[in-house]
C-alpha cells in the first residue's frame, strides 16, 4: 500500500523497455539469468565457449549487485548507458546483443534476423511488422546498433 492510501504506484520508467526486458526474461520470473540469455539465444551454454563467453559477456556487464541476474533496473541502467553514448565505444549488454542478432556480420539487424528473434521469443510478427518496426528504427531494409535500441525502447 502506498503511503497516500493508494494501491498503485505511479512510475516514470520508459514501459518500451519492460516489454524489451519482458522478451529476454524468458521463464517470466522477473529477472534475467544466464540461463533465459541461452534460452532466447537458442543454444546451450555448453555448446560453445564463444557462446557462453558471449553471454558471460553480457551479464558481467549488466549485473551491477552481483548476484546472478539482471534485474528490471539494471537493465534499463545499461540500456540507457548504451544509448547515451556518444563517442562510438559500446561494451554494454545490448551491443553484445546487437551482435548476436546480426548473424552475418553486415552491422545491421535485417528483416529475417529481427523475425528470428521475435519468433524465438514466442512472438509472431507479420512481414508488414518487421518492415514497420525496421522503419521505426531508421531503416530501409535492416537497422543499426541505434535503430535497434529505438525499436526496444518503443
Amino acid at each position: 500500500m502506498c503511503p497516500t492510501g493508494s494501491t498503485t504506484i505511479s512510475t516514470t520508467k520508459k514501459p518500451g523497455l519492460r516489454s524489451a526486458f519482458e522478451v529476454l526474461d524468458v521463464d517470466h520470473d522477473g529477472k534475467i539469468s544466464r540461463d533465459d540469455l541461452s534460452t532466447f539465444y537458442g543454444h546451450k551454454l555448453s555448446s560453445s565457449a564463444g557462446e557462453d563467453d558471449a553471454i558471460g559477456s553480457m551479464m558481467t556487464v549488466a549485473d551491477s549487485n552481483k548476484n546472478g541476474y539482471v534485474e528490471f533496473d539494471e537493465f534499463e541502467k545499461v540500456l540507457a548507458g548504451d544509448r547515451q553514448r556518444s563517442n562510438g565505444k559500446r561494451n554494454g549488454v545490448m551491443e553484445e546483443v546487437f551482435r548476436v542478432m546480426d548473424r552475418d556480420g553486415d552491422g545491421k539487424v535485417g528483416h529475417e534476423d529481427l523475425k528470428s528473434y521475435l519468433r524465438l521469443t514466442g512472438f509472431e510478427a507479420s512481414d508488414d511488422d518487421i518492415k514497420a518496426m525496421i522503419r521505426l528504427g531508421g531503416g530501409d531494409d535492416g537497422v543499426n546498433f541505434d535503430g535497434l535500441c529505438k525499436i526496444l525502447s518503443v
